[in-house]
């Protein structure tokens, strides 16, 4: 696992400066702190950090092809290198390393922009080809490993895993991108295509990009892969429990391939459970799990994590975190560049931080939700999808348009009495709805937020359209199938977005085999009635687990790992909050109705009202600003 970063000059052959590279090379080394690699030549720089899991003893980047006429920087982890490597043999290639990455440049050489077709697993590179004076990046299917890229006023292309790796080039504009800002506040977090930078972009999963010599646009990304949600043609359901854990298993096997310490997660939830189930049939010692606890019973998971390291005999270790970690909160902005809004971001930085005191390689269980349908959210969209169809659209709008406008929004009440948000979805349209369900602030939210100067420069744009633009191209209208679509094609890359940072800001390499693309093309065209049945998220893969798990582990309430918000604002994050969301930065940012940060504030102290999401959406969102403004 690696840091990359890179810099091409479309407009002349004027070698670039070192520093520069350095510089923008170095800002990773947290990504890669064995070893550090730079290459320059007439119009060209490629940069790598390295940390060595494979072939540590000659996998060292930028690494050339014979003649020297083509190079690669490469992050992340090829599984099927070993399969590939024969065949590129057979074609009178020579290999002189045993990485994967010389079995990606090879694949190049031969299949061109097509090799990232035959690539299982998780990367993001360039390729360099000095030949064609043209540069190859390709980033995988499904996001894991990430990819910043822009096109510079003075014709620089430069790239990198991080947005920091970007930040020293004096020519990068750092003009704010006020959709960037509305598609935030939204979800929480900034979706691909899009950066925090109207000029920065992040390249979309499953997509490659061809920049040449002499360009003088930014060309447009290439999707090579989506996910299929095409049926499989499993007809019993009693042979789908039986393939998905055989597919996983395999999923896994490959990802136990390493020549550094290895272990998992394990949360004590049935995704990262049961990987660590698989695990330990296949492993010859004792797997090391880790997991995080917390010292407020509410919010702490370690018993179920125990009972499935018990039951598996694992070499098992617990860290504790206090319900008063807040002291972590300064790090989100440089760990994240652009602004984040996922609180779990501190715990998930916790158990990477304890994971690598022990191991380098760590397995996860993300992405069993969004491929088996396990959030609450899905039953609860689908039960709206059946009132939604009882009603012709403009009947519901004049029904139930008026009820969400006029019912409390109640956060104080019952669970049963805070119907204003099932009200607003009714009125709207499927995607519309989900939209609403998953978005942090509502529209009304949202332009009270926004100064008058940051809604007019939006015109009207609204975050919505990410969804309704994934939608137009969802190869599903299944509603079930097609929020499960739209998760994949967001929800989860912030997912991996966290996962990544916080455990690359501790060198530590994560593999996530619920994420096998092979594996996720399968699970995608499964039965739709099998994934959710009744109020039963991931009800296949429950039943499937069944010989592994127990069931006080399967069919427990889905928790996930949660920070008392609430509490910290009205106490040691209250100070905080004023110093930075109220700071003369902020209002001379010009993108805020300063009266509304004050008004927050004051209703959430009063207790009548709880704005702790909003409100840690504008803190990390203020102490990106702060890190972005001093790099």
């Amino acid at each position: 696992m690696c840091g990359i970063a890179g810099l091409f000059d479309t407009r002349s052959d004027e070698t670039p400066n070192r520093d520069l590279i350095t510089a923008m090379t170095d800002a990773l080394t947290h990504r890669g702190p064995d070893e550090s690699g730079i290459h320059l030549e007439p119009g060209v720089a490629l940069g790598h950090r390295r940390l060595s899991i494979i072939d540590i003893a000659s996998g060292q980047q930028p690494l050339f092809n014979d003649d020297k006429s083509a190079a690669i920087v490469f992050n992340g982890e090829v599984y099927n290198f070993a399969e590939l490597r024969p065949e590129l043999e057979e074609l009178g290639y020579r290999f002189h390393t045993n990485s994967d990455t010389e079995v990606i440049l090879r694949a190049w050489e031969v299949w061109g922009c097509e090799c990232v077709k035959r690539l299982r697993g998780m990367f993001a590179f360039a390729i360099w080809s000095q030949k064609h004076r043209r540069l190859f990046i390709a980033r995988d299917r499904l996001g894991i490993k990430p990819l910043y890229y822009a096109l510079l006023p003075n014709g620089h292309f430069v790239f990198g895993s991080e947005l920091k790796a970007l930040l020293p080039h004096p020519s990068l504009e750092r003009k704010r991108d006020a959709c960037a800002i509305e598609e935030y506040f939204a979800y929480g977090y900034i979706p691909e295509p899009r950066s925090i930078y109207a000029g920065v972009h992040k390249l979309p999963p499953g997509h490659t990009l061809v920049i040449e010599k002499g360009q003088k646009s930014l060309p447009r990304p290439s999707k090579y892969w989506d996910i299929p949600f095409a049926d499989n043609g499993i007809t019993s359901i009693a042979d789908a429990e039986h393939e998905l854990i055989e597919r996983l298993r395999q999923a896994i096997d490959i990802r136990l391939v390493a020549e550094v310490p290895l272990g998992a997660f394990l949360s004590g939830g049935v995704d990262s459970s049961a990987v660590v189930a698989l695990m330990a049939g296949m492993m010859d010692q004792p797997v090391k799990t880790c997991a995080i606890g917390f010292d407020v019973p509410e919010f702490d998971e370690t018993a179920y994590a125990r009972e499935v390291a018990e039951r598996y005999q694992t070499d098992h270790q617990t860290d504790t975190v206090k319900a008063d970690d807040y002291e972590l909160v300064d790090k989100m902005g440089w760990l994240y560049d652009e602004p984040f809004a996922d609180s779990s971001a501190m715990p998930t930085y916790r158990v990477c931080e304890a994971a690598r005191k022990r191991v380098t390689v760590a397995l996860s269980g993300d992405g069993g939700d969004e491929n088996l349908a396990g959030y609450r959210r899905y039953r609860m969209h689908m039960a709206e999808e059946k009132l939604r169809g009882m009603f012709p659209a403009g009947l519901r709008r004049a029904l139930f348009g008026p009820l969400g406008a006029l019912y409390p929004k109640a956060d104080w009440a019952p669970q049963f009495l805070r119907a204003k948000t099932t009200f607003q979805s009714l009125a709207r349209d499927s995607v519309g709805a989900w939209f609403h369900s998953v978005s942090r602030m509502t529209d009304g939210q949202r332009r009270r937020l926004f100064s008058q100067s940051l809604s007019n420069e939006l015109g009207g744009y609204n975050a919505v359209q990410v969804l309704r633009e994934h939608a137009q191209h969802a190869p599903t209208d299944d509603p079930l199938s097609l929020v499960q679509y739209l998760d994949l094609k967001t929800f989860l890359v912030s997912i991996l977005h966290k996962v990544d940072r916080a455990s690359m800001a501790h060198s530590l390499e994560v593999r996530v085999p619920l994420l096998d693309h092979l594996l996720v093309e399968w699970m995608s065209g499964l039965k739709p009635e099998w994934k959710l049945v009744g109020g039963d998220g991931k009800h296949l893969f429950k039943r499937a687990l069944k010989p592994l798990l127990p069931d006080d582990i399967l069919y427990r309430p889905k928790q996930g790992f949660s920070i008392p918000l609430a509490k910290w604002f009205r106490g040691p994050l209250r100070e905080k909050y004023r110093q930075l969301v109220l700071s003369e930065a902020m209002q001379d940012s010009g993108l805020f109705n300063v009266d509304y940060l004050r008004q927050l504030q004051a209703q959430h102290d009063s207790g009548r009202s709880d704005h702790s999401v909003v409100m840690w959406e504008l803190l990390t969102f203020a102490l990106s600003q702060q890190h972005l403004d001093a790099a």
